[in-house]
């Protein structure tokens, strides 16, 4: 991310922390002299929210935006709720993400299209069915459903178009949604919804 930085804002001194500890602490030290930040949700020693929420409290004129591999609408809705005005996938080709940057120059938010679509179909879609006593999002059922069709993390990842290590996260949520511990419970859990 931080070539694409460098690329996207070529005059932008650049700072990295590594933990929500870290991105913390240099609030507190330095918060005062930030533009823009780029906060990954995924830390080690907790949520990047965290660093989101401090942001929008303390420092209303930074520009929160979030870079991610986490595209479901539970992060996506929680980072914009709590002061994002931003979310791109990390997984993106570089030279996309720095086009979505650089429109935070115009007073664009810097969307990548798979999550302004999500945006657009959370507000389109009609009221949901409370027939999912899961609570699966409509992805971890894509990814459900093509598990439960014998495909493997990699290539169900291919077919979604999204790096395998999302779809892996993906299928642990599922795991712990439905309960279960194995592909061929997740596979008979798909079949009983109808999936398979």
């Amino acid at each position: 991310m931080i070539s694409v930085l460098r690329k996207a804002f070529s005059n932008l001194e650049i700072e990295t922390v590594g933990t929500l500890k870290a991105g913390l602490s240099f609030l507190t030290e330095r918060g005062e002299g930030l533009w823009l930040a780029i906060i990954d949700l995924g830390l080690p020693d907790g949520s990047g929210i965290e660093i989101v929420k401090r942001l929008r409290s303390e420092f209303p004129d930074v520009i929160p935006i979030v870079a991610t591999i986490y595209d479901d609408d539970a992060h996506l809705f929680e980072a914009i709720s709590f002061g994002a005005r931003g979310y791109v996938l990390k997984d993106e080709e570089a030279d996309l993400l720095v086009s979505y940057l650089q429109r935070i120059e115009r007073g664009e938010p810097p969307l990548s299209p798979s999550i302004a679509l999500r945006i657009l179909s959370h507000f389109q879609a009609p009221a949901k069915q409370p027939d999912d006593e899961a609570g699966l999002s409509p992805r971890e059922t894509e990814v459900l459903t093509l598990l439960a069709r014998g495909l493997t993390v990699a290539e169900a990842a291919k077919r979604l178009g999204l790096q395998p290590q999302t779809v892996a996260s993906y299928v642990k949520v599922i795991y712990q949604k439905l309960c279960v511990s194995s592909r061929a419970e997740a596979t008979r859990e798909a079949i009983r919804r109808g999936l398979a």
